[in-house]
């Protein structure tokens, strides 16, 4: 390859390139993605509306809470076996058997209402308990490919683009995260009844979890890969059975990734910390911000080619837009704030979305009430939604700014640690904001959250450190 050539490539990076390069990718890599689009869009259909449905369902607020740091606990966790499972079974085999899993768990919650209450030896076990069932299944699919995400983009891309890299990325990715709440948001208005129409979004759900799993399985060109796997999982399996013999198991790999974590993350993690901590205390209540304590739908008459239509939507239906709002921004300001990072440096423009993600629980409580004098409800409502789409902003840059300082071939090792302590801290996150929604108010839930996010980004400006290539672009 010539170094035009080279030059060219790095500065294809904008996400319309990503979109044309996409369906030149290899044949594993292709069916990877179309799968991992279907088992996104599935879950942005339904994890934004399970508190609802779990409130539905007869869940107290402190359950609603305690949802939320089971799905931490989840994705602290699972990565790890995750990786070891794929390292023994394959790739083929084990994206299967995740994907079944998966789509497993959209039908646990699919039929939860209908179980109705269980006695089981003497003891009552409410409709409710079947959707952390669920919860454990659905998240299988999930615990693969960040660090190896991450690493990929890093290994392909030049340091000092990193950002315009993973900008790319996360515009595909993202776009099921635009179209699942919308769409559930249609499947909701077919029915008055939440629970009844939730139900029609989880058996879509389950549909996609079914062509994500048979895409992957019957598509995938494993001979390659899987044939080398052997190979490869034998040297793995030599070197594992080098370490035990050395005492060195999992938890000692562990703290060798952390003492080997570079300098430059540690205050980048702290402020990430406490701004995700901050956001996990109140994320699985937005909905019933909306639901419930506003009970705000959307009412309007539009008028088209001299037509008037009126346009009702429910509260859990207009939440589902809502959420479309969101992910539109985040989407239209993704690539810019990447490409300015490149003038700027990273470090503002991850402050800049760790401050949307710190102070946005404050807007969204009190917000729309500031704003009633002068805008209705429902557009304060819009607004502030899509207030919350220009976190997504800094999060390319955040990601550059994780992955730039590791060595080349180590971005997925110490992308993996990063998040396993960041995940692992912010685990009873979710338990506290249930707390404190239930006896205490959301007012002070989603306050205290607030604080705690804008301390985090205001440790991250001060003690947070740009990356080097940045400097020097």
């Amino acid at each position: 390859m010539t170094e035009e050539q080279a030059a060219a490539e790095t500065d294809e990076s904008g996400p319309l390139d990503t979109f044309r390069q996409f369906f030149a990718l290899e044949r594993d890599v292709l069916v990877l993605s179309l799968a991992m689009f279907a088992f996104s869009l599935s879950f942005q259909m339904t994890s934004r509306y399970l508190p609802e449905y779990l409130a539905a369902l007869g869940a107290s607020g402190v359950v609603v809470g305690l949802y939320g740091t089971v799905g931490n606990v989840v994705s602290a966790v699972y990565p790890y076996p995750g990786g070891a499972i794929s390292d023994r079974l394959g790739s083929r085999y084990s994206l299967t058997a995740f994907g079944l899993l998966s789509t497993l768990g959209f039908v646990v919650w699919l039929v939860a209402p209908s179980v109705g209450v269980v006695e089981l030896g003497g003891v009552t076990v409410e409709p409710w308990v079947w959707i952390f069932v669920g919860l454990l299944l659905a998240q299988a699919w999930k615990s693969f490919g960040l660090g190896a995400t991450f690493a990929v983009v890093k290994q392909a891309t030049d340091p000092s683009k990193l950002a315009a890299g993973f900008a790319s990325t996360e515009t595909f990715r993202r776009t099921a995260f635009l179209a699942g709440p919308v769409l559930a948001a249609v499947l909701i208005g077919f029915h008055p009844a939440f629970t009844t129409s939730f139900q029609y979004v989880l058996a879509v759900a389950v549909g996609f979890g079914v062509i994500g799993t048979v895409v992957q399985h019957v598509l995938y060109d494993a001979d390659d890969r899987d044939s080398s796997g052997d190979e490869t999982r034998d040297d793995a399996d030599d070197a594992e059975d080098d370490a035990a013999g050395d005492g060195f198991g999992v938890v000692g790999r562990i703290r060798a990734d952390l003492r080997e974590m570079p300098a430059e993350l540690r205050p980048l993690l702290v402020g990430d910390t406490l701004v995700r901590f901050a956001n996990g205390m109140v994320y699985v209540f937005f909905v019933l911000v909306v639901t419930r304590f506003y009970e705000v739908g959307f009412d309007a008459t539009v008028a088209l080619g001299g037509v008037a239509y009126g346009v009702n939507l429910s509260p859990a239906a207009f939440f589902g837009y809502l959420l479309g709002v969101e992910m539109l921004v985040a989407l239209v300001t993704m690539a810019p704030a990447a490409k300015l990072a490149e003038r700027v440096g990273l470090k503002p423009i991850v402050a800049l979305g760790f401050l949307v993600y710190g102070t946005f629980p404050v807007v969204l409580i009190a917000g729309p009430t500031v704003l009633a004098p002068v805008v209705p409800l429902q557009w304060a409502m819009v607004g502030v939604f899509a207030f919350s789409g220009l976190r997504f902003a800094g999060l390319p840059s955040h990601k550059a700014l994780i992955v730039g300082p590791a060595e080349r071939d180590a971005g997925g090792r110490v992308t993996g640690t990063y998040y396993l302590l960041r995940n692992t801290v912010v685990i009873p996150s979710a338990a506290l904001g249930g707390a404190l929604w239930e006896f205490v108010s959301p007012e002070v839930a989603f306050t205290i959250a607030a604080a705690l996010g804008v301390v985090g980004t205001g440790y991250f400006l001060v003690f947070g450190e740009e990356f080097a290539a940045y400097v020097s672009a």
